[in-house]
């Protein structure tokens, strides 16, 4: 079997990496924002030694990781080397705090936890020991002060596939306020990158980026991506519009996105430039995490000149079904995409029946790019029915070519720029304020954001309101992270209610956003 061969059965990551260095070692793999280039003979080789660096310190097969790193060349070797090693790892986008963190680390019952000093003015190493104090059972940390660990590749043990053992666990926020254990394997990460890969029929000859957080599920999406492909990828730490823009023209990157306000973001630099183009190379945007408007995706084509392939996944799958380049621009515009390879989607009523197309109702997945369990408490819970399939929580519809398009949710989670919130997380800190009677935190629309975050405050004396300044400083000091704080503030006399006593969140929105479109008008 030749090389290429070797890629397109590959099912475990550190396979495809090896497959990928033997058949183009000299292409590049990485760049970065300081200059910093790898190829992906190199990266295969700085991984090596990083995992020989972390085997010398006690991390191996089976060792829980969790981690907490910039977008950077070193994050992506670190977890490549964690691949090699056989160990589960936990990847931790660096905006969560110390909250979060540790109900993480306590979630997936990690034994080490490896993060950076200081991060965009923020201590993450003195952090890490305040996780390191507030667990219940034994952490060891390393912070990445001055690079990676480094070891003799020799010491390491022959390569073992793993391919189809839980090696990843994304933490995520659900409709409660601890979070829980997203259990993924390397095959079901690589179903999702090749899924990704196939429908933008990426190739060699394509640059593409990541300005998001590597830990996000889209990582390895990307990663994946590359990997099979060939595809050079530019990484930013700390996404800038500006910036991104000038990182992008010099590396004449070809493919770029993240999520709905990556798209935004990107036109409004367009605007200020009216006729040249932001990035004369770019051929396509590519991402999912949020919805996408119509209105946004029309004038990006007009003013940008190159379609936005829209997709659509989850923690839970890592991708769902995108757009094609062969779609039509009303498909573009207005729908998910179709499923991608190894994905099958159903539209089921309330009793579970199969809807015909273009009628709404559950959006349920099967195939083997799903994850393989939920992780609580210890406990892994599998929430398939007998034949397989899973609900995402969203509602949508089926045209008649296999496009979907989501109406709405199920699930009460914001999300804010492609990140699940989870609303009662934030409820629960607000709700111990000594202003505050009762609260609901609602997820409004939002053309950059995609969602931003309401809370909607019944105060306990009405006479003494308290400040949107006041309230996030008072979030900051629970130590939730700032990506969680309130963005609009509202007070209400009493919180509507249902009889069973839950809150009417889509009675509020209703109200609110009406209160807005009055405003609006001048009525």
């Amino acid at each position: 079997m030749n090389t290429i061969d070797r890629i397109s059965d590959a099912r475990s990551i550190w396979a495809l990496l090896t497959c990928r260095a033997e058949a183009t070692p000299d292409a590049t793999a990485l760049i970065d924002e300081h200059g910093r280039r790898e190829t992906f003979a190199g990266v295969h080789a700085a991984a090596e030694r990083t995992a020989a660096g972390l085997l010398a310190q006690g991390i191996g097969p089976g060792t829980v990781v969790s981690w907490q790193l910039p977008t950077s060349i070193d994050a992506v070797v670190l977890s490549l080397a964690l691949c090699r090693v056989g160990a589960v790892q936990n990847p931790i986008i660096p905006l969560y705090r110390v909250r979060e963190v540790t109900a993480m680390v306590e979630q997936c019952a990690s034994q080490w936890f490896v993060t950076v000093g200081e991060f965009r003015g923020f201590d993450h190493g003195r952090m890490a020991e305040e996780v390191r104090a507030a667990v219940s059972a034994p952490l060891r940390v390393l912070v990445l002060a001055d690079g990676l660990p480094e070891g003799d590749p020799a010491t390491l043990d022959p390569v073992v596939s793993g391919a189809d053992e839980v090696r990843w666990i994304y933490t995520t926020s659900g409709t409660t306020s601890a979070p829980k254990g997203v259990c993924h394997t390397d095959g079901t990460l690589v179903a999702g990158g090749l899924g990704m890969a196939h429908a933008l029929d990426v190739t060699q000859t394509d640059i593409g980026t990541i300005l998001f957080p590597y830990a996000h599920i889209g990582g390895p999406d990307m990663l994946i991506a590359s990997l099979s492909s060939g595809m050079a990828l530019v990484l930013m730490e700390i996404y800038e519009p500006v910036a991104a823009v000038e990182l992008m023209r010099r590396h004449r990157v070809t493919l770029t996105g993240g999520s709905t306000p990556h798209y935004s973001l990107l036109l409004q630099q367009q605007r200020k430039t009216p006729g040249v183009p932001v990035v004369p190379t770019l051929r396509m945007l590519a991402g999912g995490g949020a919805p996408m408007p119509e209105k946004l995706f029309r004038e990006f084509l007009d003013e940008v000149g190159v379609p936005i392939l829209h997709g659509y996944g989850m923690t839970e799958s890592p991708m769902i079904a995108s757009a094609r380049p062969s779609d039509t621009i009303d498909q573009l515009a207005t729908t998910s995409g179709r499923p991608v390879q190894d994905c099958e989607i159903q539209i089921r009523s309330e009793s579970d029946e199969v809807l015909p197309d273009g009628t709404p109702g559950r959006v349920w997945l099967r195939g083997p790019i799903l994850f393989k369990h939920y992780l609580s408490d210890g406990i892994a819970h599998r929430p398939f029915d007998a034949d397989g399939w899973f609900f995402t929580g969203d509602i949508g519809m089926l045209g008649p070519e296999g496009h979907l398009t989501l109406v709405g949710r199920e699930k009460d989670l914001i999300i804010r720029k492609g990140e699940s919130i989870s609303p009662s997380e934030i409820e629960d800190v607000i709700g111990k304020h000594p202003a505050v009677e009762d609260v609901a935190v609602i997820g409004l629309p939002d053309e950059i954001r995609g969602e931003r975050i309401c809370a909607v405050v019944q105060l306990t004396d009405q006479e003494k309101r308290i400040e949107l300044d006041e309230l996030r400083e008072y979030c900051r000091n629970s130590g939730i992270s700032p990506a969680k704080f309130p963005e609009q503030l509202e007070f209400i006399g009493e919180l509507p209610k249902t009889p069973t006593m839950k809150i009417r969140k889509q009675n509020l929105r209703e109200r609110i956003l009406d209160r807005q479109v009055v405003a609006q008008s001048g009525a």
